[in-house]
């Protein structure tokens, strides 16, 4: 199959170009009108296929839920917002909750789904910090072991790619050297941390941060927090709510231009009530959520943040035209700089001969025209 554009997003720019399809992969680029296309897209912009690290559920289903067909409905229908991979993510919970969920991403993975590629499991919690909790319910947060993550990881079938994790909670960084050990990105998140024991826990693994601003200690000029270390530690990836809630456009614009274009990864941390009216009331975790009109996500009982239901491609929206955040650093937060902390770059994250043919036609106002998921046009 072949497709061109005047605007295909290549070596951090737009150049008019063919693409080469064949069995899911980008097999060819070539020179605009070089060769005759099956679709012109004209001046429709078509960039690489989003990835969402962290993001709880859509339409009605929860990680957590362990429901099979709640998965698979979720991963054919994310598309309609250009996410082509993203890891399902859990929230803290008791072990048996927590073990049926992970399992049941495992079976889903390996029986089989449409839609967006599950990369994994992002295990956001049970090891955080009580004072940052947020939403987590606090009677299942606990203390970081080896052996408990084992039997987890071992239910999974080692599905589990990333975990985030209160690190100032690990005793002697156990559980940290062990996942950066194994391959599973130590993200901290939830967390209390110092400046000083973020930098000692980015020497022990850790190589992200969770919802940077959200969930951490905060940032002043004599006491830098963990948000001081996110924004000094600039080979460290941090994720960041792109919806204008969690963090303002200003505040957006300050975090990417500290960051850097490689670094900042943009993430929705949506849970079931996507796609589901405003008013919506549902239970996470345990406690009851409800949706307010901007979209956002609040525990009924305290109004505290709980999530959000925020599309991929009205963040990149949110971040180009609101926060002015350049183009290629947006584009990369939710593309090339998720797939390098996952180690997935090889063949996702951006358009090239020998990568996934996971694509995304976008409209000048952002809407999705088209999602290609492994070269299978999926609107």
């Amino acid at each position: 199959m072949l497709i061109q554009s005047k605007k295909v997003w290549i070596a951090d720019q737009f150049v008019p170009a063919v693409i080469e399809i064949h069995e899911g992969k980008i097999t060819d680029v070539l020179p605009y009108e070089s060769r005759t296309p099956d679709v012109d897209y004209g001046d429709k912009r078509i960039v690489p296929g989003f990835l969402d690290i962290h993001c709880h559920g859509a339409f009605k289903f929860d990680t957590n839920d362990a429901n099979e067909e709640g998965l698979r409905n979720w991963s054919k229908h994310i598309v309609s917002e250009g996410v082509t991979a993203f890891l399902a993510t859990t929230i803290t919970q008791s072990e048996e909750v927590l073990t049926n969920a992970v399992a049941n991403v495992a079976k889903v993975m390996e029986e089989g789904y449409e839609g967006a590629e599950i990369l994994g499991i992002h295990f956001e919690g049970p090891y955080l910090d009580m004072k940052y909790k947020g939403a987590q319910p606090e009677q299942f947060i606990a203390k970081p072991t080896i052996e408990q993550f084992e039997r987890y990881q071992a239910a999974a079938k080692g599905h589990i790619k990333y975990v985030t994790m209160a690190t100032e909670t690990d005793e002697d960084f156990t559980l940290t050297r062990y996942l950066a050990s194994h391959g599973v990105v130590v993200s901290i998140g939830h967390s209390a941390a110092t400046y000083e024991q973020a930098v000692m826990a980015y020497a022990h693994g850790a190589r992200s941060m969770t919802h940077v601003y959200n969930g951490m200690s905060p940032f002043t000029h004599r006491a830098n927090g963990l948000v001081g270390a996110a924004y000094r530690l600039r080979t460290m990836y941090g994720e960041i709510i792109c919806d204008g809630n969690h963090s303002t456009p200003a505040a957006l614009n300050n975090y990417f231009m500290s960051k850097g274009p490689d670094y900042a990864i943009m993430i929705s941390d949506a849970l079931m009530a996507k796609g589901t009216p405003v008013g919506s009331k549902f239970i996470f975790g345990g406690n009851e959520i409800e949706i307010y009109p901007d979209g956002s996500a609040h525990l009924t009982e305290s109004g505290t943040l709980a999530g959000s239901t925020l599309r991929l491609n009205e963040g990149l929206r949110i971040l180009v035209e609101e926060a002015l955040v350049p183009f290629n650093y947006a584009i990369n937060s939710c593309t090339i700089n998720p797939a390098r902390c996952l180690g997935v770059d090889d063949r996702k994250g951006a358009i090239g001969v020998g990568k996934d043919a996971d694509l995304v036609v976008l409209d000048s106002d952002y809407s999705v025209l088209q999602t290609y998921c492994m070269g299978n046009a999926k609107l």
